[in-house]
């Protein structure tokens, strides 16, 4: 985004406070102040919540709490992340590939250390935009792996498709975007302090 005359500024979330000390707020700035507050707030809840839910996939497929993965079959016991989710892939142009990728070591390392900076980047506020951009980028394979347009898969059964487009995978790639966007790393986050720090004030790709 572009920032103008203040290049070192962090254009998140800030909470409007009057210019003159003991001057009278104008008609209607308290109700914008506490609106952008309310926002501002808003935003960290999404944030803490949706990092909660990479960084709980991470530690599910790596320690086997029972979930999603089984007891004694986490990453640390020799299971394999992806293999049962890429080989089930049963529809769309990627299919084949999919079954090539499923269990690979290459394939399972990127996954979960994807799933482990998203969840950690969100819930410390920081990197949103690196998030962002690796989040939407998992959140667009798993969308081509589950391929809602299909109302069939490749065996003929149908597949159970609620919609032909969107789905949790697109919601989530969209709530990244937008808390990157909002720099929702400010409030409830060390977005603030994050972004203060010289490397990342040189490298505004880091905030």
């Amino acid at each position: 985004m572009a920032l103008h005359g203040h290049p070192h500024r962090y254009r998140g979330f800030r909470f409007p406070f009057l210019h003159k000390a003991g001057t009278a707020p104008a008609p209607g700035e308290e109700t914008i102040a506490a609106a952008t507050a309310t926002g501002a707030y808003a935003f960290a809840g999404l944030r803490f919540l949706t990092g909660f839910v990479f960084l709980w996939a991470f530690l599910d497929k790596t320690f086997g709490f029972g979930y999603a993965t089984g007891s004694g079959e986490g990453w640390i016991d020799g299971g394999s992340p992806t293999k049962g989710f890429l080989s089930g892939v049963a529809a769309g142009p990627m299919e084949s590939t999919f079954h090539d990728w499923a269990g690979a070591a290459w394939a399972d390392w990127l996954f979960m250390l994807g799933m482990l900076g998203v969840g950690l980047a969100l819930i410390a506020g920081i990197g949103l935009r690196l998030a962002a951009v690796g989040g939407t980028a998992m959140m667009g394979l798993m969308w081509l792996a589950e391929w809602p347009p299909a109302k069939h898969l490749s065996d003929g059964t149908a597949s159970a498709s609620t919609n032909p487009f969107a789905d949790y995978h697109l919601i989530y790639a969209v709530v990244l975007i937008a808390l990157a966007a909002a720099g929702a790393g400010a409030t409830w986050g060390l977005g603030g302090v994050w972004a203060r720090l010289p490397f990342v004030s040189r490298n505004r790709w880091l905030l």
